[in-house]
Formats: C-alpha cells, sequence, structure tokens
C-alpha cells in the first residue's frame, strides 16, 4: 500500500519543477550501513535527468529530474516476492519486477533492498544497468 502511494506521488509530480515528496525508508542495522555506504556512490546524472532534491532530505532517497526516477534504500522485501520468483540480473543485482507494478523495481541483496521507480520516458535497462554498480559495491558483504 505505501508503495503505492510513493509511486502515485512520484508520476504525479513528474515534470513539476521544485523538490519531490518521498517518504524515506528507516533501515536498520546492516541495510542502514550499505544505503549510507549507496549515498555517495548514486550518479548526478542518470538517463539524462539530473540528480534532484526530494523532501524530507534522507540519505536513504534519490531522485533525478523532477522524481520520474527515484531510489530507496532499505525498504523492505516486496510483498509480492516469492521465494520461487526469477530475478533479473544486471550487473551482478538481482531485480524483482512486480508485475502488477510494472515502474517499480527492487534490488535483492544480502544486505539491503533497493527499490527504484521509472517513469514511462526511460528505458528500465539502461536506468537499472547504471544503478546495479554502485548498489553492488555498497551492498557487498563485508570481507
Amino acid at each position: 500500500m505505501r508503495v503505492a502511494a510513493v509511486l502515485l506521488v512520484l508520476l504525479a509530480l513528474a515534470g513539476c519543477g521544485g523538490t519531490v515528496q518521498v517518504e524515506p525508508p528507516r533501515p536498520e542495522g546492516e541495510a542502514a550501513a550499505a544505503c549510507d555506504r549507496l549515498a555517495p556512490l548514486v550518479p548526478e546524472t542518470l538517463d539524462g535527468e539530473e540528480r534532484g532534491t526530494s523532501e524530507p532530505a534522507s540519505p536513504y532517497v534519490a531522485v533525478w529530474g523532477s522524481g520520474v526516477i527515484a531510489l530507496r534504500c532499505g525498504v523492505p522485501r516486496p510483498a509480492r516476492m516469492a521465494p520461487t520468483d526469477q530475478l533479473q540480473e544486471i550487473g551482478g543485482v538481482g531485480w524483482f519486477s512486480d508485475p502488477d507494478k510494472p515502474a517499480l523495481f527492487t534490488a535483492v541483496t544480502d544486505t539491503a533492498y533497493v527499490e527504484v521507480t521509472i517513469g514511462g520516458e526511460h528505458v528500465p535497462a539502461e536506468v537499472l544497468t547504471d544503478l546495479s554498480k554502485p548498489i553492488a559495491q555498497a551492498t557487498a558483504p563485508a570481507a
């Protein structure tokens, strides 16, 4: 339910200027540490969109453009994801795509779930490819 609300807000704000309203997740423990490592690694430009700002400000949220692309690190495991679901692997990261929410993708890692919402004018594979390297780097288990 909460994911749907975030998606609706992001899509409603796409094309509007200014700060984008995004509810930040509240990761704990190892997930919070991974998300803290991810924050400085995400690109300033993603699929032609410049990095924007979100409200409330959070190190666990990144937006590009006017919210047409949004990332939330440290979200809960997707409710609809079954143990038998196939993940699409891109750049060493497994991505879950909820068939009921075609604009929503979740990176499934050992340390954190990273949710990405992608507006219709962008090609998901390109966005996920650009985000997979920093996500893999930030969520790699400590040696």
